[in-house]
């Protein structure tokens, strides 16, 4: 599975590319922010949806994007689908950024980017399974956008998401290098941003950083489970935090009858800065939450499969009581300043 020509060992070699695209991206990031081109290809303007009060650049895709694309075609070019779909939702998500696109505009560009990627690489499943497996994969584009409004969150999210994916693409029972390597190369780049991202935060994300971000973790995910790395369920466990906030919040959204693409700060995360917990140590929690689910997930993919799928519906229990925990913290919050 490796290649002759890999000069190192291929953990080695994985984690020099992560660190390679930590440095590219944290430079790039530099750059930006000192010459002040940050501020002019995309500014977040504060409104009362938003959890800061300073105007702050969102051009962190413009350091992710360009870094995992190119270096994913060059030590992982099976994956150059993958890499050159990522960069087309960049770009056109950076538009949407500067000067706003229509939702039937951003939404097409998402089926049509995971329309492309289950066409040519099809799963050997039944068409209504795969037509399931990319809806989900739509929805992973888009919730990885709502996820992205506490500092540090999105970012260090994408470091343990796609370093996991690393992890066990090398210790599938058939080592899977391309996916390694892609994952390692999106996590390292996730770290350089975080030096300016976490609180208080220099640069956000944007659309497009997170619009990507979303499509890769469900691009990988879906590679990985179609090329034997992992079962099916393996990226819905690691990336499982994110997805149940953004899931039951816009079904809540949904219930009430309001517009889900419009912006608001009822998020489980926004909820906890909103309450106190502020953005650093919110994203401190979110991240010791997404490692223990992490661990759970890499070991249970030596259990046996009904095991498996306990392990999956242990943790979708465990993170239910989390969030009604945050609930009742939250009602109590809301309650105290009405008496206020």
């Amino acid at each position: 599975m490796f290649s002759n020509s890999m000069p190192l060992d291929p953990i080695l070699y994985v984690a020099g590319c992560a660190i390679l695209a930590f440095g590219l991206c944290a430079f790039v990031l530099w750059a930006l922010l000192k010459t002040g081109l940050a501020w002019r290809l995309a500014t977040d303007i504060p409104n009362e949806r938003s959890l800061h009060t300073l105007p702050v650049p969102r051009t962190g895709g413009w350091g992710i994007v360009p870094v995992v694309a190119v270096l994913t075609g060059v030590v992982a070019p099976s994956l150059w689908l993958v890499a050159l779909v990522f960069a087309f939702l960049a770009a056109l998500s950076q538009v949407d950024d500067r000067r706003g696109l229509p939702v039937w505009a951003r939404f097409g560009a998402h089926v049509l980017a995971v329309a492309a990627l289950v066409t040519v690489y099809p799963a050997p499943v039944p068409w209504w399974a795969l037509v399931i497996i990319a809806f989900l994969m739509i929805w992973l584009v888009n919730l990885y956008n709502f996820m992205d409004g506490s500092d540090g969150l999105a970012g260090g999210m994408a470091l343990f998401g796609f370093g996991a994916y690393a992890v066990a693409a090398l210790a599938a029972a058939r080592p899977d290098m391309p996916l390694a390597l892609t994952g390692a190369l999106t996590a390292g780049a996730a770290g350089g941003f975080l030096l300016f991202n976490f609180h208080p935060a220099r640069i956000f994300l944007g659309d497009a950083g997170s619009i990507p971000l979303g499509f890769l973790a469900g691009a990988l995910g879906y590679w990985g489970w179609r090329d034997g790395a992992w079962p099916i369920w393996f990226p819905a466990l690691t990336f499982a935090p994110f997805i149940a906030d953004a899931s039951v919040t816009l079904a809540r959204r949904l219930l009430r009858g309001e517009k889900i693409w419009q912006a608001h700060r009822e998020h489980y995360y926004q909820r906890m800065v909103r309450m106190g917990c502020g953005h650093a140590l919110t994203a401190r929690i979110w991240y010791s939450v997404m490692a223990a689910g992490i661990i759970l997930a890499i070991a249970a993919r030596g259990f046996a499969p009904v095991h498996q799928w306990l392990a999956v519906a242990v943790w979708a229990a465990v993170l239910g009581v989390a969030g009604m925990y945050v609930d009742r913290r939250w009602r109590r919050h809301q309650s105290r300043l009405v008496q206020t």
